[in-house]
C-alpha cells in the first residue's frame, strides 16, 4: 500500500517534509504567538477538507473561534463558501470550563466517530494544560487522546506556544510523530523568520532553519539554498560572449556556458557597464538574460541602458531592480528562479554581491547562498556574472572578502590607473578555467558603444 502523505497546499513545504506530513499521525506546529501557526494550519485545512472528509478546526482558549475567523478572511486561500461544508471550525471552550479535560476528551472522540474527517485541528493544544491541571492528569490526557486519533485513522494537527527548550520535556512532543518549529531569529535591525523540522517518524526530512514569510496568501516556505538540486550537468561547447570582443579574447573566446565571472573593481570602474553589455550582447543572439540591480534604481538603470543606445524594451533583456535594505535573501533566491525560468534565461548578471551579503550578515549562511546559486545555474547551463565593489581605487593587495573568488571560473579586476595628467582604467584577467589567458592589465575607455578596450600596458 503506498504511503499517504498530507498536502500542505505549498509544493516547496511538502519537500522541506519529504513529501508531505505522513498520514495518519500527530503532528505538533509550535512556535511563539505571531508565528503563524494558525494561518499554517488554516492552510492545511482549506487544502484538504473536502464535503466527504471535512477538515475540522476545534479552538480552545487561547484564541476566540471569532477572532480565528475574522482573520482569517483576509487570506487569500480563506474561502467563507467551503466553510461549514469542507471546513468545519468549532469551539471548545465550553467543554473545557464545564467538564475539564475529561469532556475535551469525549468531545473530541466522539466527533471523530461521528464523523470521519480529513484533518482535526486543535489550537491551541498547550492552552489545555491550564485550568488547574496537574501534570500528571494531562500526560494522561495525551497519550488517551492520541491512542484514540490513531485506532481511528485520524490525521491531527497540535497546535502550541512553546519555544524550542520547552519542547524536550512536554508529553505531546513525545507523543507528536512530527514537530514543526515557527520562529523569529534576531538578526541585527531586522527579524528572519524559521521553519525547522524537529521530529518526523517515518520519514526523511531537510533538516536546519527554513526561511519563511506570512504573506496573504498564506505561509511561504524558502527551504535552504543549500538543499536546492537543479538536476545532472549537461553542458555544450558553444561559449557565451562578454558582449565585448576584445575581451572574449581575453578569456579564450568568450565565457564557458554554466561558468561565474567575478567582476572586481572600485566604484565607477565601469562594473555595471560590463554587466549590461554581458546581457544585450545576448540578447541580440536570441539568449535572453536577467539583469538583478541592488545598485541602481530602474530610473537609473533605464536612463544608463538608453545612454549607451540599448532598447530597454527588448524582451531578451530583463531587469530587476530591489533595495538591499528591503529584501530577504532567500526570498530574493526564489524569486529570481522564478525570474530565470519565466524568460527562459541563459545569462545572469547580479550587481552587486557586496549589496547582497548586507542582507544576509551571516558570513558563513551568505557562502552557503552564492555556493548553492552558482550550483544551480551552472547545472541549468546559465552563465553568470557577478560584481564587487573593491575600497581600493588604483592598487589591490587583495580580491573579495565575501571568498566568492574561489568559486568564480573567471575573475576579471578593474582599476583606476593614475599618472600626471589624468586618470585612466585598466582591466586584467586574472583568472580563467579550461582556458589560457594572459593576466596582463589593458588600458579601456567607456564610450557611448560600451567598454572600449586598448592594447595592453607594460608592466613595470
Amino acid at each position: 500500500m503506498p504511503e499517504r502523505r498530507l498536502a500542505s497546499g505549498q509544493a516547496r513545504l511538502d519537500a522541506i517534509l519529504g513529501g508531505g506530513l505522513i498520514n495518519p499521525s500527530v503532528a505538533l506546529i509550535a512556535g511563539l504567538p505571531g508565528s503563524g501557526k494558525t494561518v499554517l494550519a488554516q492552510q492545511y485545512a482549506f487544502a484538504n477538507g473536502t464535503e466527504r472528509l471535512p477538515a475540522i478546526y476545534l479552538s480552545t482558549v487561547a484564541e476566540p473561534l471569532s477572532k480565528i475567523l475574522y482573520f482569517g478572511e483576509a487570506l487569500s486561500f480563506f474561502d467563507p463558501g467551503r466553510v461549514g461544508r469542507e471546513v468545519l471550525f468549532e469551539d471548545l471552550s465550553g467543554e473545557l470550563d464545564d467538564d475539564g479535560l475529561t469532556g475535551i476528551l469525549h468531545r473530541i472522540t466522539a466527533r471523530v466517530e461521528r464523523q470521519p474527517c480529513s484533518l482535526l485541528v486543535i489550537d491551541s493544544f498547550r492552552a489545555l494544560r491550564y485550568r488547574g491541571v496537574g501534570e500528571r492528569d494531562f500526560e494522561g490526557f495525551v497519550h488517551q487522546l492520541a491512542g484514540h486519533l490513531a485506532a481511528t485513522g485520524t490525521m491531527a494537527l497540535w497546535l502550541g506556544e512553546y519555544r524550542r527548550d520547552e519542547l524536550e520535556g512536554c508529553p505531546e512532543f513525545a507523543v507528536a510523530d512530527a514537530a514543526v518549529l515557527l520562529a523569529t531569529e534576531d538578526s541585527g535591525q531586522r527579524d528572519n523568520r524559521a521553519l525547522r523540522v524537529l521530529k518526523l517518524r517515518g520519514s526523511g526530512f531537510r533538516s536546519g532553519a527554513h526561511a519563511y514569510r506570512i504573506e496573504s496568501a498564506g505561509v511561504r516556505v524558502f527551504p535552504r539554498l543549500s538543499d536546492v538540486d537543479a538536476g545532472s550537468y549537461e553542458l555544450g561547447e558553444r561559449r557565451a560572449t562578454s558582449g565585448i570582443s576584445a575581451l572574449d579574447e581575453l578569456v579564450g573566446d568568450g565565457y564557458w556556458p554554466g561558468s561565474a565571472t567575478l567582476v572586481i573593481g572600485p566604484s565607477g570602474s565601469g562594473k555595471t557597464v560590463m554587466g549590461l553589455q554581458f546581457i544585450y550582447g545576448g540578447a541580440k543572439l536570441g539568449e535572453p538574460g536577467v539583469y538583478a540591480s541592488m545598485q541602481e534604481n530602474r530610473v537609473q538603470l533605464e536612463r544608463m541602458i538608453g545612454g549607451f543606445g540599448w532598447d530597454v524594451r527588448e524582451r531578451a533583456a530583463v531587469l530587476r531592480c530591489d533595495s538591499p535594505n528591503d529584501i530577504y535573501i532567500d526570498q530574493w533566491y526564489y524569486d529570481l528562479l522564478e525570474t530565470i525560468r519565466a524568460t527562459g534565461a541563459h545569462r545572469l548578471v547580479i550587481d552587486s554581491l557586496g549589496d547582497l551579503a548586507a542582507a544576509c550578515p551571516d558570513e558563513k549562511r551568505f557562502r552557503e547562498f552564492v555556493y548553492a546559486l552558482l550550483n544551480h545555474c551552472s547545472r541549468a547551463g546559465i552563465s553568470v556574472l557577478l560584481t564587487y565593489e573593491s575600497a581600493e581605487l588604483y592598487g589591490h593587495t587583495r580580491l573579495s572578502e565575501r571568498g566568492v573568488s574561489h568559486l568564480s571560473d573567471n575573475v576579471i579586476l578593474l582599476q583606476y590607473l593614475r599618472n600626471e595628467t589624468h586618470v585612466g582604467r585598466a582591466l586584467t584577467v586574472l583568472k580563467t578555467r579550461a582556458s589560457r589567458h594572459v593576466p596582463q592589465p589593458h588600458e579601456f575607455d567607456i564610450t557611448h558603444d560600451g567598454i572600449n578596450i586598448k592594447a595592453p600596458l607594460k608592466i613595470v
